[in-house]
């Protein structure tokens, strides 16, 4: 039996309800449809403060930046990264003033285009271990529930290791990197301050939830992944959390909240906590799924 999920089903499953010196956003008319495909270009938006969205409209990149440089969140696919870096110049910034990259989870639609992007900018890439090695590698291991599915990737050179519950920091910033493993072993979430004119606000860029997998792996045959899988979503429930994005915009309702069809604010109490129980409820499902499935013995 087949589990796996579509981007845009999992984004009908989820409704939630001072600054340095830097370009104002681009004003467009385009806006992103609920279908868009991960490739489809998106101009840059300003979320909050020094943080950008320079991603496509289908696969989030952010940039925050800083007078001592910037730091990169995701890089997209091999062919979005040139989307992504072409994004960033248009919004004001030099590609070759990220200092840092670091992502969200170890797969070819996040993290396809962070090689081509570190070539570009001579950034220091950073991930937790089981990420760290995929990346360097380009290849997923079986660990990974959608193993068999998965393109391989451009190795990417040197990674520099981050525990959860470490800070990323450059300059005034300070990304705090949360282990959310689930969705890949590797999967993390990261968090941080944004202000502007004299208000702050906390932004958490949270992986992906979904409990999804190739043909062959089946959540019920790994009960320790699902107690790890449980745990990460008690850990998203309870992040500091004003502003939610996540690695698919249409998973957190993005579309609804910025750019030009914005119809309901970009903050939101208990975004967080909504998105964790949406995934919780899923996991549930598809555990019973894996159940009905079981031939009777």
């Amino acid at each position: 039996m087949r589990f796996l999920l579509s981007c845009s089903a999992l984004s009908a499953l989820f409704a939630v309800a001072t600054a340095t010196a830097a370009p104002e956003a681009t004003s467009s008319p385009q806006s992103c449809p609920a279908n868009a495909g991960w490739d489809d270009p998106s101009p840059p938006h300003r979320v909050h403060g020094d943080t950008w969205y320079v991603g496509t409209c289908g696969i989030t990149a952010l940039l925050v930046t800083s007078p001592d440089g910037n730091i990169l969140l995701d890089g997209g696919t091999a062919k979005g990264a040139a989307l992504i870096e072409a994004n960033i110049r248009t919004a004001g910034f030099r590609v070759e003033d990220v200092r840092y990259i670091v992502g969200s989870h170890e797969h070819f639609d996040h993290a396809g285009g962070i090689a081509a992007l570190q070539r570009a900018s001579g950034a220091t890439v950073v991930a937790r271990e089981p990420a760290a090695v995929v990346l360097e590698s380009g290849r997923s291991g079986r660990d990974d529930p959608q193993y068999a599915v998965l393109e391989e990737m451009a190795p990417v050179a040197g990674v520099r290791r981050i525990a959860g519950g470490e800070a990323l920091t450059l300059g005034p910033l300070a990304l705090v990197a949360h282990a959310t493993p689930g969705h890949t072993p590797g999967g993390t979430s990261w968090t941080w301050r944004s202000c502007e004119d004299g208000g702050c606000v906390d932004i958490a860029y949270v992986d992906s939830l979904s409990a999804i997998s190739d043909d062959e792996w089946r959540f019920s045959a790994h009960p320790d992944y699902v107690a790890t899988f449980r745990r990460t979503l008690d850990t998203v429930a309870a992040l500091p959390c004003d502003i939610l994005i996540t690695p698919h915009p249409g998973a957190s309702g993005l579309w609804s909240r910025l750019g030009p069809q914005a119809e309901r604010p970009l903050a939101g109490d208990g975004a967080c906590r909504a998105y964790a129980d949406q995934a919780r409820a899923r996991l549930d499902k598809r555990l019973a799924d894996e159940a009905a499935a079981t031939p009777a013995r």
